[in-house]
């Protein structure tokens, strides 16, 4: 059988913030229906990537593919349309506005969605504490509590490919097991992943395959069981175990 068409490619990208060079000449590839995790310590380059493939952030070299279209020159709502979203690692939420009409403004904006009491349904199903905090103002809520909701908001409406940023910081063990638990339900109902994650255990439990990036570089890419030995040969066991501290 052969293996699945690459749903994203990303070509020998470069990217900078004004004169200082983040990116020298990243490739990576996301197969339909995958799961890449993109590790590496603080200051690897990892955020900036995935901020170059939503379009947040112009490369200032090389190309960046989505189902076959160039879009590294596209802005990112337009990005977005195709089916491209990223859950940063910031929050995105309307914090005057409760739970539930967060959720309701998301959904109502997606063209061609279905009716958005059922996908509001889907995100309290899937996490109880927002179904608990329905009516309380987004912007009162715990910053662990604030991602959910910012994650439930694209979960409950996959796209075709989720691009996600530190999604562990701020949430405690037994929901970023829940978090993971959802990923892959959304991967298995087809939508492809890459992982951005400092947490290398969380990541790679579910992925399959890994791609690791040191000062802006890819220093090693293969299969995620590879991914922790790879780690320690290249930067030692202290840097591998930092990062899983992060």
């Amino acid at each position: 059988m052969s293996d699945p068409a690459p749903l994203l490619e990303v070509d020998e990208v470069c990217a900078s913030y004004s004169s200082y060079r983040a990116l020298f000449g990243v490739s990576l590839t996301v197969p339909e229906r995958g799961i890449v995790a993109l590790l590496g310590s603080n200051g690897a380059g990892k955020s900036t990537l995935a901020r170059v493939i939503s379009g947040l952030l112009p490369a200032s070299e090389g190309t960046v593919a989505f189902a076959g279209r160039d879009i590294t020159h596209l802005a990112a709502h337009k990005i977005a349309r195709l089916g491209l979203v990223q859950v940063p690692e910031g929050r995105g939420i309307f914090s005057s506005l409760t739970v539930e009409e967060n959720l309701k403004l998301a959904f109502r904006h997606k063209p061609g969605s279905e009716d958005p009491t059922a996908a509001i349904q889907r995100a309290f199903d899937s996490f109880e504490v927002l179904r608990q905090r329905r009516s309380q103002r987004a912007g009162t809520l715990s910053g662990g509590e604030q991602r959910i909701l910012s994650l439930a908001k694209v979960l409950a409406m996959p796209p075709k490919l989720l691009v996600v940023d530190e999604l562990s910081l701020g949430l405690a063990p037994a929901v970023i097991d829940n978090v993971y638990e959802q990923l892959v339900a959304i991967r298995d109902a087809g939508t492809a992943l890459l992982v951005v994650e400092q947490q290398i255990d969380r990541a790679l439990s579910i992925a399959d395959t890994a791609v690791l990036l040191a000062h802006g570089v890819v220093a090693w890419s293969g299969p995620s069981q590879q991914a922790a030995a790879a780690m320690e040969q290249l930067f030692g066991t202290g840097v591998a175990k930092a990062s899983e501290r992060s």
